[in-house]
């Protein structure tokens, strides 16, 4: 079955630039046309995702993160966070929930979309990246228990961060069965087009195929063209 919960706010935890564009772009301007506050929160800078020998990193830190920026735009987003830590080098570590849990205080989401703190080996040509399944697990310790237990990271309290309950957390790309699926139809060329803002990472045409192909195969398991598939958890 498909949702029409539509949350107030809502927050995406990634490692890098456009991985929640590839993800859940097409909920996400689902969302932000019904009203949705929507903040992505990008917890790596990017620097390593290029094979360009002129690339640098500090250009591609920029680079990447105006293209994200961009995307930003294409969706109506309300903020973009960069938590700024090394590319490839990330880990689920205290410091890392700590500043989740400091994004998730200051703007207390209703639901939180992840990665899988998963890695999956049923695929063909992909292993899943290190520093996916350190930000979803990181961004899962954040939301429970840490965001809502006052006593957890004390300091946060110093600066005014209350604790916060999120009640949804979805997880994109489930390694188990999804139970929570999005119809994207209407939304599925303001996906395409903040995707195509990842100038640095992408081929446009491959990128499109793709984007549609999965897309479009899910769909089908729900009886619509085009559909985002979830794992969904509800938290008391």
């Amino acid at each position: 079955m498909t949702t029409e919960d539509v949350p107030a706010i809502a927050m995406v935890v990634v490692a890098h630039p456009d991985d929640a564009d590839w993800g859940c772009s097409g909920s996400v301007a689902r969302w932000t046309q019904q009203g949705s506050t929507v903040i992505y929160v990008i917890c790596t800078d990017g620097s390593k995702g290029s094979d360009d020998p002129e690339m640098t990193p500090d250009l591609l830190i920029r680079t990447r993160k105006a293209e994200q920026e961009a995307a930003g735009r294409v969706l109506g987003l309300h903020k973009v966070v960069f938590l700024d830590y090394e590319d490839a080098m990330l880990e689920p570590s205290l410091d890392l929930r700590r500043d989740l849990v400091r994004q998730i205080r200051r703007y207390k989401p209703d639901t939180l979309i992840c990665g899988s703190p998963v890695r999956t080996l049923d695929g063909a040509g992909y292993l899943g990246h290190p520093d996916h399944q350190a930000s979803a697990e990181a961004a899962l310790a954040a939301v429970f228990p840490a965001a809502r237990d006052r006593l957890t990271f004390p300091e946060l309290l110093q600066e005014g961060l209350q604790p916060h309950k999120v009640r949804t957390v979805l997880i994109m790309q489930p390694s188990v069965e999804a139970n929570r699926w999005i119809d994207v139809t209407a939304t599925m060329n303001i996906a395409l087009e903040a995707l195509m803002q990842h100038a640095s990472q992408i081929d446009p045409e491959g990128a499109e195929r793709n984007m549609r192909y999965w897309r479009k195969r899910i769909g089908e398991t729900i009886g619509v063209e085009y559909a985002e598939a979830f794992r969904a958890f509800q938290l008391d």
